[in-house]
């Protein structure tokens, strides 16, 4: 079969682009490990609505940034001068990194440190692991978590399981 010049162009140039699209995902995959603050925000809700300084949304309200989810009965998204600066959830929070899960009762992202506040009874999980505690900081640009005290006797509370079991 003879082909000519310009279909062998163009047939190399799509074999190229394909052999290339599997690269391309992994990349953007393997960016959302990491600083999943430099990941854009995406939201979704039963229903929500726009306000002069930010959004409101109610009812399965979801907010992703790179690998980070963060669910609630209700979510508020404050903007100023355009960039979304502040993020507040409430009731029956949870905010889940590729590694952890976070559980409590309200959360506010401030998108300019990256530190997450998961305040109320809250339930860290990584793996087996578990800690308890009032009051939790995730920082989503470095992956690390500080846990406070609370429940009845002001302390924090957990079981850790060593890798691999």
């Amino acid at each position: 079969m003879k082909m000519s010049k310009s279909k062998l162009t163009i047939a190399g140039a799509a074999l190229l682009t394909a052999l290339m699209l599997p690269a391309a995902s992994g990349a953007q995959n393997a960016n959302s490990r990491g600083d999943a603050s430099r990941q854009p925000v995406q939201y979704g809700a039963d229903s929500g609505e726009y306000t002069p300084d930010g959004f409101s949304l109610r009812g399965r309200a979801e907010v992703t940034q790179g690998g980070n989810r963060l669910r609630a009965d209700a979510i508020r998204g404050f903007t100023s001068n355009g960039d979304l600066n502040r993020i507040e959830a409430s009731g029956g929070v949870y905010f889940v990194t590729p590694d952890q899960s976070m559980k409590g009762d309200r959360a506010v992202y401030t998108l300019n440190d990256g530190n997450v506040v998961v305040t109320g009874d809250v339930i860290l999980t990584q793996g087996k692991s578990v800690l308890t505690g009032s009051r939790l900081v995730y920082n989503v640009r470095t992956e690390t978590a500080r846990i406070e005290g609370g429940g009845a006797n002001g302390r924090v509370q957990g079981v850790f399981y060593p890798q691999g079991n």
